[in-house]
């Protein structure tokens, strides 16, 4: 893969017609500025990373966490862009290119979670169980509807995925002035699919990273082919994204901790506990004695709380050691990214793979196994089953000869003119197994696009909850 290809700055939608203008910023600065004034970027903000409607204003939501990536991406750009040319690893590689890849990464920060329905990765599950319990039972003319699906169709749905929604939402979704959505560079669009194959395409044994997850729908295959075929990926994953998840993981499995720290979850010496397991290596700074370190001084300095000092600041230089862990990870590993060979995250190998292991697992045990959160997504699981048992039932037959109930008129009349604008456009000219396919993507579309709030409210007033 050549850098020249990969940051390439062709939209779908091209100038009808070229004119001189005034604008001195680059394709990617126009990409920034595009996703920011974005209604789906917007509701970001009433979104849930892990605590959902959670009432303090420092826990984070998807925008803060969005924002977090987005920054942290621009960092590793700047650091890794800046080993490419220091050591030479890229004839063919300019500064241009490295203030380009910087500003790609800022973008893909703000938008690689924008896809992903209200309520956090259980939304996701959710969703994915909802697919895999109902459609088997559901008939559509006396037909099985399973039977009706293609395979592709199908696994689609028993396979739904945030990461394959985010591409769909900018490039189809935002039906504003036309079919092509936010109209985002190729580059830029490349850098979010994580996960460059199907649903078919999912091997999670395989040991290569970019199987784990599905990465486009079936209905989102012409243009991830185009995508592909332009930035001369070919299947393979555009090497800003590892540098993205990097971001993504930097971020969350400090940010849990954190979080969970903040609301009582898990405490200073728990903490200490869990760093003791972390086996030392001569030479390296220990993560264990970097806490402690920043508790020795919150006392010297008589903070009022120096265990909360401590992890604070502890998370702080945590960020900074995986940064550059990352920045080692994709400068050695350079040869087999820009092949398209390497299956691993930019932190194996080095001692942050075992830190964003133990943090991890610190955050699955003391949080997100937790009464509390058990009882919130029991909640949470509620409301999206009978969103999509109510949705999923009024669009069956919506765009057919079939007249629709009174009820089903008036639950289609709820969403968006957006969304249906975009199932007609998708539509045109498909056969009747597809344009069913399409109409359970149109509900899936509404329901990602939904705040935390709005599902919650749309739950009570259909219930009449007052």
């Amino acid at each position: 893969m050549e850098w020249q290809q990969l940051l390439s700055e062709k939209r779908s939608r091209g100038r009808k017609t070229p004119y001189k203008s005034n604008d001195l910023r680059s394709e990617f600065e126009k990409d920034y500025h595009r996703i920011i004034g974005s209604a789906s970027f917007r509701r970001l903000q009433d979104k849930t990373q892990v605590f959902p409607l959670d009432k303090s204003d420092f826990i984070r939501t998807r925008l803060t966490h969005s924002l977090e990536v987005s920054s942290f991406g621009k960092s590793l750009g700047q650091n890794i862009g800046e080993n490419i040319l220091k050591y030479n690893l890229d004839p063919g590689f300019t500064p241009r290119m490295k203030e380009d890849i910087c500003h790609i990464l800022q973008c893909a920060g703000l938008i690689h979670d924008i896809g992903n329905p209200p309520f956090g990765h259980f939304g996701e599950t959710a969703i994915r169980e909802w697919f895999q319990k109902r459609i088997p039972k559901m008939h559509y003319n006396g037909q099985v509807l399973e039977e009706m699906l293609t395979p592709w169709m199908k696994e689609d749905f028993y396979h739904f995925e945030g990461n394959a929604q985010a591409l769909r939402l900018v490039s189809k979704l935002h039906f504003l002035v036309d079919e092509y959505g936010m109209n985002l560079t190729y580059a830029l669009l490349n850098t979010i699919v994580k996960y460059p194959v199907s649903s078919l395409g999912i091997n999670q044994s395989s040991g290569d990273i970019k199987e784990k997850k599905m990465g486009y729908y079936y209905a989102d295959q012409a243009l991830f082919e185009e995508i592909s075929m332009e930035t001369g990926t070919l299947g393979r994953r555009h090497p800003l994204t590892y540098i993205l998840e990097a971001a993504d993981d930097i971020a969350y499995k400090t940010a849990d901790i954190e979080d969970a720290f903040v609301k009582g979850f898990i405490s200073y010496y728990r903490l200490c506990e869990v760093l003791q397991t972390i086996p030392r290596k001569e030479g390296e700074a220990h993560p264990i004695e970097m806490l402690q370190r920043q508790y020795e001084h919150g006392k010297e300095h008589e903070v009022k709380d120096p265990e909360t000092y401590a992890v604070k600041n502890w998370i702080i230089r945590m960020q900074g050691l995986l940064i550059n862990c990352a920045t080692y990870g994709f400068t050695s590993n350079y040869k087999a990214i820009m092949e398209g060979e390497y299956k691993y995250d930019l932190f194996h190998g080095t001692v942050a793979e075992t830190v964003m292991e133990v943090l991890g697992r610190l955050a699955y045990e003391e949080v997100f196994c937790s009464p509390e959160i058990f009882k919130m997504e029991v909640t949470e699981s509620v409301i999206i089953n009978f969103l999509m048992d109510n949705l999923a039932e009024a669009f069956l037959y919506y765009d057919t000869d079939k007249k629709m109930s009174s009820r089903a008129e008036r639950l289609e009349a709820l969403v968006s003119d957006n969304y249906k604008n975009a199932y007609h456009h998708q539509a045109e000219g498909k056969g009747e197994a597809e344009k069913l396919y399409l109409r359970f993507l149109l509900v899936t579309d509404y329901i990602c696009g939904m705040t935390d709030s709005y599902a919650k409210r749309l739950y009570q007033e259909l219930n009449a909850v007052i």
